[in-house]
């Protein structure tokens, strides 16, 4: 272990910077937007309703059973409504502290394997990028998943310390994983037990595991991991033509979802070379630096990987990333899933970042730096160039022109909104005016950082080129977030859930149309129960068919009926879809009372 782990007057710097950096980037962006429709939302209300039901088991969204998740996102979003009320920021705070906590983490984790520098950088690279800040804008938990990893794999190195593996060691191990199994299902066990597993084949180590405790490691995992699921299985059973939870859990969410055969099949799935590509965007900058990172990995010398510490823990991380990402090479995959191998790169790239800055002038890695700084300027220029002319070039609109009509949406069935950044597809020329303001920002930012790091390593100060980047990459995730809430019409529903909530009175009827998700933020805003038009499938699928189920599910019939009738109602539906939602009732009887971001509330009563 390096001296400097032990010892260091620059630790209360390097946190304090880390702590800042946190804030600046992600605390500063828990309060804008609103809420995005699916997976935001969805979980967000999963949430409220353990908080108005005090059921902590049994999920609901929308009054329906909710079964498909891991429960700890949701539980740790449900504590913070507990303590701090129903909020937006209170709904994304948990996902900011586990960024924090991994951010903490994996500075620790670096500076133990590799020195106070590492440490340092690897905290940098894993949560002061692009994809990390990007994939926690909405309540998705794949960074705990990243965070849990990192901490099972750290437990598992400091196995190998002493003559026999402490009781922290191991039981922090078994805890680890038990808690990214309440994050994200079996992939929190497979994931690191295939990471250390594939270790110690290869460097013929398997008496390992008869040191870390197995016994009591497995009896303390299963007292974290399988309280919920026993109990969730209790309270969830098969009832009639429902099969229960075990069944839908285990086998069609986590084995027929690998397999790409769930039911319902209502996804989509990245290219395969595009997902492994997505790695040096989601890590970038620091990607700039990973080919240097990963040939520090001596994969042929054993007896080294056993013997030195610091081989052993780049061995170890490199394996927990590859296994991850391979992991997905034979399943479906969205674009985040690459998410929980990042940290361990991270860490990879921290070592390296740390190795040049103290190797002498000349040496092999500050040759390769400038290799590196030489591509991000070269990449940076021509992007600086390209989101600058974007800027410049795209036609004047009007001060109140609504997004959606600038963009060049696909049909709405399209497989591209199956996936998390599909609606980003849609952009074209016309509508960059709107984003005129973060283009500038971050074409100027990526062009003016990377030749900055580009001169300070020609001038042989890495360390003032990591700055560079660091101060680069905040104005990057700052234009990110600009843009976001730029294009947050287009993705939630507030707004037409805020007009509902003027004029909605008791017994007024709420109405989607199509699957909930696509309007999910109206149930959540309102705290008001939808109905759903012709939308019995994705997360409500299953839940739909418990006895207990509330009857919300209409036919075009059965709509038209409610229509007609005396009570109020509420259509949500996309402008496109609007006259097929409409379809067989009388045009005169229809009121549109807010539209925005390509979608409409109609209702069946003049405004009052």
């Amino acid at each position: 272990m390096p001296s400097e782990a032990r010892v260091s007057s620059r630790t209360p710097f390097y946190l304090g910077t880390l702590c800042l950096l946190w804030a600046v980037a992600y605390g500063s962006a828990l309060f804008r937007p609103a809420l995005l429709d699916d997976a935001d939302s969805v979980h967000a209300e999963a949430a409220r309703e353990i908080v108005l039901s005090h059921d902590w088991v049994t999920l609901h969204a929308n009054g329906i059973r909710y079964l498909e998740k891991a429960p700890l996102l949701y539980w740790a979003v449900a504590a913070s409504f507990e303590l701090f009320g129903i909020h937006d920021w209170s709904a994304r705070l948990p996902l900011a502290l586990g960024v924090l906590a991994l951010l903490v983490s994996v500075y620790f984790l670096g500076r133990r394997s590799f020195g106070e520098a590492a440490g340092f950088y690897a905290a940098l690279a894993s949560v002061i990028a692009l994809g990390p800040y990007l994939f926690t804008r909405f309540l998705i938990p794949d960074i705990l998943v990243g965070l849990w990893l990192i901490l099972s794999l750290g437990f598992f190195l400091r196995t190998f310390e002493g003559a026999e593996p402490s009781r922290l060691a191991c039981w922090g191990l078994a805890a680890s994983c038990a808690l990214n199994v309440l994050t994200k299902g079996l992939i929190g066990l497979v994931f690191p037990a295939a990471a250390i597993g594939l270790y110690l084949l290869w460097t013929r180590q398997l008496r390992q595991l008869l040191k870390i405790r197995l016994i009591s490691s497995s009896l303390l995992f299963l007292a974290i991991a399988a309280p919920w699921h026993i109990l969730a299985g209790l309270r969830n059973p098969t009832q009639g033509n429902v099969r229960g939870f075990f069944w839908f859990y285990f086998v069609n969410e986590h084995f027929l979802r690998y397999l790409n055969k769930r039911v319902p099949r209502d996804y989509g799935t990245v290219p395969l070379l595009l997902f492994w590509g997505l790695l040096l965007v989601w890590l970038f900058p620091w990607s700039a630096f990973l080919p240097q990172a990963l040939a520090n990995v001596k994969f042929s010398r054993i007896r080294e990987s056993i013997d030195s510490p610091a081989a052993r823990a780049r061995l170890v991380f490199l394996l927990g990333a590859f296994f991850v990402v391979l992991f997905f090479s034979f399943s479906t995959r969205q674009e985040y899933y690459v998410l929980p191998a990042l940290p361990a790169l991270a860490l990879l790239i921290g070592s390296w970042l740390a190795e040049e800055e103290s190797s002498p002038v000349g040496s092999r890695p500050r040759r390769w730096g400038k290799v590196s700084s030489t591509v991000l300027a070269i990449l940076g220029l021509l992007v600086g160039i390209l989101a600058v002319a974007l800027a410049i070039a795209s036609p004047p609109v009007s001060p109140g022109a609504d997004i959606a009509g600038l963009l060049n949406p696909a049909p709405a069935e399209s497989q591209q909104y199956a996936l998390s950044l599909g609606h980003f597809l849609d952009l074209n020329l016309r509508v960059m005016t709107m984003f005129r303001a973060p283009l500038l920002l971050f074409g100027l930012s990526l062009f003016l950082g990377s030749a900055l790091n580009w001169r300070f390593r020609k001038r042989e100060r890495p360390d003032l080129g990591n700055w560079s980047l660091t101060a680069m990459t905040l104005c990057l995730l700052l234009a990110i977030h600009i843009a976001l809430v730029t294009f947050s019409p287009l993705l939630t529903s507030k707004p037409l859930a805020d007009a509902i909530a003027r004029v909605c009175q008791p017994g007024d009827i709420i109405e989607i149309n199509g699957e909930y998700e696509g309007g999910s933020t109206i149930n959540y805003y309102t705290g008001h129960q939808v109905r759903i038009l012709n939308g019995r499938s994705a997360n409500l699928w299953y839940g739909s068919y418990f006895p207990d189920a509330p009857q919300i599910f209409d036919d075009s019939a059965s709509f038209q009926r409610l229509w007609a009738g005396p009570r109020r109602v509420f259509l949500w539906t996309e402008l496109e879809s609007r006259d097929k939602a409409l379809a067989g009732i009388d045009g005169g009887s229809v009121f549109t009372l807010a539209r925005s971001g390509g979608k409409l509330i109609l209702t069946n009563r003049p405004a009052p």
